[in-house]
C-alpha cells in the first residue's frame, strides 16, 4: 500500500473511536475489540497515510498536528458512512431468503429473541433458521451460515469477530438452597451438588478450581448434553448450576448461590465463511448480531 493511498475503513473507525474515547482501551471497549487489535488498526492507518497521528504523553494519547488536520475530514467520512448505513437499513427491507444461525439452546431461548425481533423489523422478508447446536463443524458442513461460539474458530475458511465477554455465576433454586443451606464459604460450596454438562465437566471443574472452588466429579451426580435441560434441573432444585448473569438474574425461581464468587468471564465469537460475508442477507444478519451483542451484552451458558 502506498503512503497516502487507500486505507481500510475499519482503521478510520479505530482512529475516530480513539479520539472520541481518549484512549485505546476505552475505544476498544466501545468497538467491541481487543486493545492490541485496535492499536494495530491505528498503526496501520498511520502507515497508510505516512504520518504519525498520535503521541503518547504518560498514559494518554494526544493527537499530533498532522493528526488534528486529518480528524475533521475523517469525521466527515464517518458521518457519510452513517448516512450510507441508514440507506442500507432502508434497503434491507428488500433483502429476502434464508439465513441459518447455529447457537446453543440456552442462547436460542434466552438471548436471541430481541435480536430476532430487530431482524423482523429491518428485514421482514428474511427467514432466520436457528440451529441449536454446539458444533463448530456446523459451519464447515454448510449446515449454517453464521455460528455463535465461545472459542475462536481456527479454520482458515472462516472469519470471526470477537464480541463483548459475558460473565457466568453460580446459581441455585431457592428450594434447593433452603434445603441444603446457603454456602458461606468455598468449603461449603465444595460440599454441594452441581448439575453438569455431559463430557465437559473437566472444563467446569478446572474453571471453578482456578477460582478457589474445589469440586470433583462427585459433585456432579447429574449431567446432560443440553444446557437448557440442565438449567431447568437447577430451577427445579436438583443442584447448583453455572449460568450467565443476564440469564440467571432474570430467572425468578433462582438466586446467586455465592455472591462472593468473582464470576467466570466467557468470550463470545461470531463466525462465518469468508465468501458468505459477500452475501447481503448474511452480512446484514452478521452485523445485526454484532450490534446486538455490543449493546445488550447477552450471556450464554458457560459450557455451550
Amino acid at each position: 500500500m502506498e503512503k497516502g493511498g487507500d486505507f481500510d475503513w475499519n482503521q478510520v473507525r479505530a482512529l475516530l473511536a480513539t479520539v472520541e474515547a481518549g484512549s485505546l482501551s476505552a475505544a476498544a471497549r466501545q468497538l467491541g475489540l481487543t486493545q492490541p487489535t485496535l492499536g494495530r488498526q491505528v498503526a496501520a492507518l498511520e502507515a497508510a497515510l505516512g504520518v504519525t497521528l498520535f503521541e503518547r504523553l504518560g498514559r494518554k494519547l494526544v493527537l499530533t498536528q498532522a493528526g488534528r488536520e486529518f480528524v475533521a475530514p475523517l469525521q466527515a467520512m464517518g458521518e457519510a458512512a452513517n448516512r450510507i448505513s441508514l440507506i442500507a437499513s432502508r434497503q434491507s427491507h428488500a433483502i429476502e431468503g434464508v439465513v441459518r444461525v447455529t447457537t446453543s439452546d440456552v442462547y436460542a431461548v434466552h438471548v436471541l429473541p430481541p435480536f430476532l425481533t430487530r431482524v423482523r423489523e429491518l428485514a421482514p422478508n428474511l427467514v432466520i433458521d436457528v440451529l441449536a447446536s454446539n458444533e463448530v463443524e456446523d459451519l464447515m458442513r454448510r449446515r449454517a451460515d453464521i455460528a455463535i461460539r465461545h472459542v475462536r474458530p481456527e479454520q482458515d475458511e472462516l472469519i470471526a469477530r470477537r464480541c463483548p465477554d459475558a460473565s457466568a455465576r453460580i446459581y441455585g433454586s431457592r428450594s434447593y438452597l433452603d434445603r441444603v443451606g446457603r454456602p458461606a464459604s468455598v468449603e461449603d460450596l465444595s460440599r454441594l451438588d452441581f448439575v453438569g454438562v455431559s463430557e465437559r465437566n473437566d472444563l467446569m471443574i478446572a474453571e471453578l478450581a482456578r477460582r478457589g472452588i474445589a469440586v470433583t466429579d462427585r459433585n456432579f451426580p447429574l449431567t446432560t448434553g443440553s444446557a437448557l435441560v440442565g438449567w431447568s434441573w437447577v430451577r427445579q432444585g436438583l443442584g447448583l448450576g453455572v449460568m450467565m448473569e443476564a440469564v440467571g438474574s432474570r430467572t425468578e425461581d433462582v438466586e446467586d448461590a455465592f455472591p462472593a464468587f468473582p464470576g467466570v468471564p466467557v468470550p463470545t465469537w461470531l463466525a462465518t465463511h469468508r465468501e458468505l460475508r459477500t452475501s447481503r442477507r448474511i452480512r446484514l444478519v452478521f452485523d445485526l448480531l454484532a450490534d446486538h451483542f455490543k449493546s445488550s451484552s447477552p450471556f450464554p451458558s458457560l459450557l455451550d
